[in-house]
């Protein structure tokens, strides 16, 4: 069985000097190595193109850039708990498990200098089927069928080509579509890594083990409350915890690492209600929470979230500095903010492609499951079409939430339709993007693009 730990002071400087090593030996041959070698460093099957190999020698400027690339992201990670699962070690909610094929594939990204760095991390919905009703469900008005599997199993196995290291499949409940999810997940191969996210609801040990097979690595569980009835009361099922409690039971019982996403409201963070999560996640054996902000989209769309100043959005980093680098809570699992991880000072907006996007159950491609605006739909054009639309939107990256910034005007059309539906059409949607604002340019992007 995997045993789960935090890295902690000297053994955490430590692991980051193994670290750093270990990625400049594996990509030491795109300097000076074989062409073969060049190849299995870029996780690449050998192929070659008028007689020469298509992986070419990388400039040792171009090294020396990528190694500098890389150490500013790393620097980027310092908020983070590290987390050793096994042999592996996590350390952020999106970067891959190091070390592994996936890990690498995801340091791929800062290799490319001549165009617009790939995308590393795609949530993909594989079904709008749940048996349950969460008041703050983005895919609430999601109406439509689930895109035919075949069509969905070209644009996975396109992702991952073009350089995808972290898929995360939802429903609505994977698990109620378990011949969907086996499929995705086999299409996927180590070069990435997979993350289901579930309620427990058609969850089975066989299915886990399975999937183990297929390379998931992690199953992430609802906690938006420490309470069984508030849980009950906010999924609207008086099943909802009795299922969470079995899938962590089954998840154990199969060796497959858990997870928790929990939404706090504003005064969640001052009545002791998020310090009761990370009490039950640790219960759970949990090894990440991923702390998510209240946003106005989907079934919040019109009421509105709860509202976070600058005195809230401090209180969430101090308490999640506390339980990530406080010796005291070592054992707790770690933890991923939104709020911190899209901070100005670190990545920013990373919606539409720059680090991540979405795929609703019935193909349409989104920049953000919490931006409910449409790019395209996968049955209706080519996804590399909608995908360079998309990414020309976001390029270069900048600091505004545009789930937030938009949502009014995304609600106000909402209203005006006369079939209540989301994302919204894309005539409807482009015209929200002609007249947004993205903000000022994300510094870390600025930093990485100036170093070419």
């Amino acid at each position: 069985m995997n045993t789960t730990e935090s890295v902690q002071g000297m053994d955490r400087t430590m692991f980051l000097m193994r670290l750093k090593l270990g990625i400049l030996l594996h990509f030491l041959p795109l300097l000076a190595g074989s062409a073969e070698s060049r190849q299995r460093a870029l996780l690449r099957p050998e192929s070659k193109h008028n007689g020469e190999n298509v992986v070419p020698r990388l400039s040792l400027r171009r090294f020396v850039l990528f190694a500098r690339r890389l150490l500013l992201f790393l620097k980027k990670l310092d908020h983070n708990k590290f987390m050793r699962i096994g042999p592996t070690t996590r350390m952020d909610l999106y970067v891959p498990n190091y070390p592994s094929a996936a890990f690498y594939s995801g340091c791929q990204k800062f290799l490319v200098f001549d165009d617009l760095p790939p995308c590393v991390t795609v949530l993909i919905s594989l079904t709008s089927a749940c048996r349950f009703s969460c008041e703050h469900c983005y895919q609430r008005f999601d109406r439509g069928h689930d895109v035919p599997i075949e069509h969905l199993l070209r644009v996975v196995r396109r992702l991952q080509e073009q350089g995808i290291a972290f898929f995360n499949l939802e429903g609505g409940e994977p698990f109620l579509v378990y011949e969907r999810l086996r499929a995705v997940c086999a299409a996927i191969d180590s070069r990435s890594e997979v993350w289901v996210n579930s309620t427990g609801d058609g969850m089975t040990l066989e299915r886990l083990h399975e999937l183990k097979r297929l390379n998931l690595s992690a199953v992430m569980f609802s906690l938006h409350t420490a309470e069984p009835a508030k849980l009950n009361a906010f999924m609207h099922s008086d099943k909802a915890w009795d299922s969470l409690v079995r899938g962590v039971g089954l998840c154990h019982e199969a060796d497959v690492p858990v997870a928790f996403n929990a939404c706090v409201s504003r005064e969640g963070f001052y009545n002791g209600e998020f310090e009761a999560i990370m009490n039950r996640a640790k219960e759970f054996g949990a090894v990440l929470v991923q702390l998510i902000k209240p946003k106005p989209a989907g079934a919040w769309l019109a009421p509105g979230a709860s509202h976070f100043g600058p005195e809230d959005f401090q209180r969430v980093t101090d308490l999640v500095m506390q339980y990530n680098h406080d010796p005291h809570y070592a054992d707790f699992p770690a933890i991923s903010a939104q709020v911190l991880e899209e901070d100005r000072s670190r990545f920013g907006c990373t919606a539409g492609g720059v680090d991540r996007f979405y795929i609703n159950a019935k193909g349409d491609v989104q920049a953000c499951e919490f931006l409910n605006l449409s790019f395209g739909n996968i049955l209706e054009e080519e996804f590399e079409s909608i995908y360079r639309r998309m990414r020309a939107q976001f390029m270069p990256p900048g600091e505004t939430w545009l789930c937030e910034a938009c949502a009014p005007k995304i609600g106000e059309a909402f209203r005006a339709q006369k079939v209540p539906t989301l994302p919204l059409t894309g005539e409807a949607s482009e015209q929200i993007r002609n007249g947004w604002d993205r903000g000022k340019p994300t510094g870390f992007y600025s930093e990485i693009q100036k170093l070419t």
